[in-house]
């Protein structure tokens, strides 16, 4: 896989002339812009939009102080806004301007990754490292609560996209948010794949993370997948290895800016096989040996936290390093097969205790915006503390359809189509149900928790398919408010007769939550044996 690197960064000079990176792209947002580096794959979010103009404008000025003098910001924010771009000159998103260097004065071989005709970059991310160029005007208290209540009120285009490809999968794993197993007959053509794509590329959205089932089973998988690199929308898969052969894995290996996922939720092949089936520990481990000889570069190794692996955290990194890979930690959600599950395999209080302090210990490990429950305990954990969905993210199932979660595959939370008139893009700027969680939302039962701002109430999935009002505790509060919450929620299950969600349909009546759409080729239970 090649990689553009980034130039080190040196010593950030404000007298000397700077300029945004050539493999640095802005994208503007209500509260300033995007931008990401296309060369280190870093994601940062400039909360100004005077940071943005400012920055865009450096290369025409001898030094970032004659840029600043020529601003119009007062002169008493000026401390303020050196930091800001100190901040973003360590990463590398503006670069020093020297002899010779592209794009330079005397220089005539043009920028490292020319802009295609739209103004957009030919290659989007696979995985971004999130970072906050913090607001110059922003008091010291106050920047993450402003922060958060920014993306709370929604993105132009998601900052990344789950897709899943097919409901096809040659494993049926316990957990497995989609219940996947047979291909639905209604699956997306290459031809609207292929469209999606397109509409991804004109919103500018940086990735996706491409999921299933088993998306190598689709038959046009690399087609739609080189399509994807083309349109410069990057791909980041998740797949359980079993398809990965030694020819793939070179095939993989040959393309810019795809990223492999492989799963594996057990160190040994008692923990994982339990949970994933009989042979897939095996699998995933060959796989991870074919990407490692064919030269792909640092992959990543997807965890599913459970109670059955969380002792096994310092093995996971182990077996990461090992391979060069990343180390990526997912939370269990009692989605899909994984409702069925879930009271047996969520970690314990005691475990959600020590993942955090291991979490703390490592910002190097990624987990997206998975545990911000966690953050409860104390310090926050790196990554976006709050529930994302239908603000930064959302979920494309196989058919086309769009929900505001990746984990919550239910059509109270379904927002539309891409099969309807304006594809993708209609869905996120007009859907009622984007627009009403865009909206404040009450912090209800957890107003009076001092904690709530650093949690921001939990995951909105974990609540619905345990029976937990969305303006609840999450059920795996470390505070244990969702201990207390779910024997209320279980009692009212016993009296209903079956779980039910809080929320009322049209007809006032409260929504059966039921299971997501079942595709299993055989009945799963957990511990059952699986080819």
């Amino acid at each position: 896989m090649s990689l553009l690197e980034a130039p080190a960064s040196t010593e950030f000079d404000p007298s000397a002339p700077y300029r945004v990176d050539p493999l640095v792209a802005l994208r503007p947002e209500p509260f300033g812009a995007l931008a990401y580096h296309y060369g280190n794959r870093r994601l940062t979010l400039m909360r100004a939009p005077e940071l943005v103009d400012l920055v865009r404008d450096l290369e025409g000025f001898p030094s970032v102080a004659a840029a600043f003098a020529a601003s119009g910001i007062e002169p008493r924010r000026e401390a303020a806004f050196y930091k800001a771009l100190a901040g973003l000159a360590r990463s590398s998103f503006i670069t020093p301007v020297t002899p010779g260097s592209p794009g330079s004065p005397g220089s005539d071989d043009g920028a490292v990754a020319p802009p295609a005709a739209d103004g957009s970059f030919g290659f989007a991310p696979l995985q971004a490292e999130v970072t906050t160029t913090e607001r110059p005007a922003d008091p010291p208290g106050t920047r993450k609560t402003v922060m958060t209540d920014q993306l709370k009120a929604g993105l132009v285009a998601p900052i990344c996209l789950t897709w899943e490809w097919t409901y096809a999968c040659n494993l049926q794993c316990v957990h497995c948010l989609s219940s996947s197993g047979t291909r639905d007959p209604n699956e997306l053509t290459t031809a609207e794949m292929k469209a999606v794509v397109d509409d991804l590329h004109d919103l500018q959205v940086f990735y996706i993370n491409v999921g299933g089932g088993e998306p190598m089973l689709r038959p046009d998988f690399f087609e739609v997948v080189e399509y994807c690199v083309e349109r410069g929308v990057g791909v980041k898969f998740s797949t359980n290895g079993g398809l990965i052969t030694a020819e793939k894995a070179r095939k993989l290996a040959s393309l810019d800016y795809v990223d492999v996922q492989i799963s594996l939720d057990g160190i040994d092949h008692e923990t994982n096989d339990k949970v994933r089936g009989d042979g897939s520990h095996a699998k995933a481990i060959r796989a991870m040996d074919h990407l490692r000889d064919a030269g792909f570069g640092p992959f990543k190794i997807s965890v599913v936290m459970t109670r059955e692996n969380v002792e096994q955290l310092d093995a996971f990194e182990a077996l990461a390093d090992h391979y060069g890979a990343e180390l990526r930690l997912t939370r269990f959600r009692p989605s899909g097969r994984g409702a069925e599950t879930w009271h047996d395999l969520h970690p314990t209080q005691a475990q959600q205790v020590k993942l955090y302090h291991w979490l703390l210990e490592r910002p190097h490990v990624l987990t997206g915006d998975s545990f911000f429950h966690l953050s409860a305990l104390g310090e926050p954990l790196p990554g976006l503390n709050l529930c994302g969905a239908g603000r930064v993210v959302c979920l494309i199932d196989p058919v086309g359809d769009v929900y505001a979660c990746p984990f919550v595959l239910h059509d109270e939370f379904k927002a539309g189509t891409i099969r309807e008139p304006g594809g993708f893009g209609a869905v996120w700027t007009s859907s009622a149900l984007f627009t009403e969680l865009r909206e404040p939302q009450s912090a209800g039962a957890c107003s009076s928790c001092g904690s709530y701002d650093a949690c921001q109430g939990g995951c909105m999935a974990t609540k619905f398919f345990t029976g937990l009002p969305l303006d609840g505790p999450d059920p795996e509060c470390v505070k244990g408010h969702g201990e207390t919450a779910l024997v209320a929620a279980q009692a009212d299950a016993a009296a209903h007769g079956s779980f039910a969600s809080p929320i009322a349909g049209a007809d006032g009546e409260r929504v059966a939550i039921g299971a997501s759409p079942d595709h299993s080729w055989a009945p799963v239970r957990l511990g059952s044996r699986r080819a």
